[in-house]
């Protein structure tokens, strides 16, 4: 063990240096069943990875109250819909769900504003039905997370509350 300049040594013995070991490990490499070799794979029912997405559903529990649904529609439907979306962007950005990205989701959807265009109201009644039963509706809400074009993710949560409802086609892809 090192110990500081000023401490006594004994004269008999002999001053401590470092040693290598004998043995030096090979380099790591994933060789386990399931370790990824690469980046994470990408493809149908496979969703976003990211850390702590989790996290997501306490943001949707305080969102509640500001989400505005019309009649026929279901906040829990509309909550995982949206909570989709945030975690396909918060994994765009290789970090944990954060508040701007469930308002950015609720936003393009029109779900924070109070007068809601009747062809988006029309678009989103059919899409975010039955949502929330993940087990039943899994595919659904892909489809909702896929259908939000990249561009649309990585613009602020400012910047598309300006646009919408005006460009609401294009930051949700619906139609394309």
């Amino acid at each position: 063990m090192a110990a500081p300049r000023y401490a006594p040594t004994p004269v008999a013995e002999p001053a401590r240096s470092y040693d290598s070991p004998d043995h030096v490990p090979a380099a790591w490499a994933p060789d386990r069943k399931a370790e990824i070799d690469g980046r994470q794979p990408a493809g149908a029912r496979l969703g976003y990875q990211g850390p702590d997405q989790g996290y997501v559903m306490t943001l949707a529990a305080r969102a509640r109250a500001r989400v505005k649904v019309q009649t026929g529609e279901d906040v829990d439907d509309v909550l995982r819909g949206c909570s989709l979306i945030a975690l396909k962007r918060a994994s765009l950005f290789g970090r944990a769900p954060m508040v701007h990205d469930l308002t950015l989701a609720l936003s393009i959807w029109g779900f924070l504003s109070p007068d809601v265009p009747a062809d988006l109201l029309a678009a989103r009644c059919g899409l975010f039905e039955g949502v929330h039963n993940a087990a039943h509706h899994y595919a659904e809400g892909r489809v909702i997370a896929d259908l939000v074009p990249e561009a649309t993710l990585r613009l602020s949560h400012t910047d598309v509350a300006a646009r919408v409802p005006a460009a609401w086609r294009e930051l949700t892809g619906f139609g394309r």
